[in-house]
């Protein structure tokens, strides 16, 4: 039976996002379906102008190029929007629905991270067939061993890390460097561990900057006169919550400036020569790596088949080897790092500082 599917990329942009829409299409042309694609995440589900087709020529060559033919954007809630300047959130879901009805479509695949999955859970509970693909840097979304984007921005970090070794060193510097992860340490965490990092601040333990003070006194006198501290976004400095701005309406709240904070906090304790560095967006950007590639590549064929099957309201989810499925109500969670994690014990293990003593 011939179908027409559409696919949207919402939230925060990921290495990756065009795989899974080149993967997707082409399952879904194999089987002789039609494709739409939704242009600005879930916003563009409120105005039927938004979608284009995705032939076979307007996704080829796709795969390795970052960011989204779609385009994408955190502030399309449709369940509470609202449009630039203005500052009451609307409910227009029903609005979606309509014109989910108006386009002819038989089932809808979002790509997001935990937001847009817990929005594809409400417009699912509205009777949309919805298929759920797990996407997001931060790799906090419950359900999926990993998400697509994460091992792409954990080789940009590691690599800034591998740049910033050698100048630490020639100026016996201390470098603080934030990374993205909201409130999850899982970028923070894989890149100080793969980069080298002295120092490891992650939001799932409490920051004591005196700890931090002692492990790179403790380098100096070991004659080891520079020091590495990598700290997620989300970490917490001696109990203080969280450094973040507030969210604006229809928008989310964007955390930042944990890493300027503590490199005044380590100058004046230790006297040491610290800079701080944000890697903001670049662990957004550039093209996904081949395993980015081939998890947004399995996920978005496996939508496909999803779809065929009938069953909806789920996610698709990598429990290696297999790729299977989550309910939307489960998947969208967050996945925090588990204390007794294999690689914080391991940075343990190594002597890393990760804060706590």
């Amino acid at each position: 039976m011939k179908r027409c599917i559409a696919i949207t990329t919402g939230g925060g942009d990921a290495p990756g996002l065009n795989a899974v829409i080149r993967a997707a299409a082409l399952a879904a042309h194999r089987r002789g379906w039609e494709v739409l694609g939704v242009r600005r995440g879930y916003a563009g589900l409120l105005n039927t102008e938004e979608t284009i087709p995705l032939t076979r020529d307007n996704i080829r060559g796709i795969a390795h190029q970052g960011g989204t033919i779609l385009g994408t954007t955190n502030r399309g809630d449709p369940f509470a929007y609202c449009e630039r300047g203005e500052t009451t959130p609307r409910d227009r879901s029903d609005e979606v629905v309509k014109n989910f009805r108006q386009l002819g479509l038989d089932a809808l695949l979002c790509v997001g991270g935990d937001g847009s999955m817990r929005i594809a859970h409400k417009l699912h509970q509205k009777g949309i067939p919805i298929v759920g693909i797990p996407k997001t840097i931060d790799n906090d979304l419950s359900g999926t061993a990993v998400t697509f984007g994460f091992d792409t921005a954990v080789k940009v970090a590691s690599e800034a890390l591998d740049s910033l070794h050698p100048t630490a060193e020639a100026h016996e510097r201390v470098f603080v460097v934030e990374v993205m992860g909201r409130y999850a340490g899982w970028i923070a965490l894989h890149a100080g561990v793969s980069g080298g990092a002295d120092v490891i601040l992650i939001p799932e333990i409490p920051v004591n900057v005196d700890a931090v003070c002692r492990k790179i006194q403790e380098r100096e006198r070991s004659g080891r006169h520079f020091s590495l501290v990598v700290a997620a976004e989300g970490a917490r400095l001696d109990g203080a919550t969280v450094t973040r701005e507030e969210a604006k309406p229809g928008g989310v709240e964007r955390l930042g400036g944990v890493a300027e904070r503590l490199a005044e906090r380590i100058a004046e304790r230790t006297g040491k020569e610290t800079r701080s560095l944000v890697l903001g967006h670049l662990q957004r950007g550039g093209n996904p790596t081949a395993r980015d590639r081939i998890i947004a590549t399995r996920f978005g064929a496996a939508a496909v088949r999803q779809v065929e099957s009938g069953e909806f309201g789920v996610m698709v989810a990598l429990d290696p080897p297999q790729v299977l499925t989550v309910p939307l109500a489960e998947a969208s969670r967050m996945k925090t790092i588990p204390l007794d994690d294999d690689t914080v014990l391991t940075a343990r293990d190594l002597g890393i500082c990760l804060g706590d003593e």
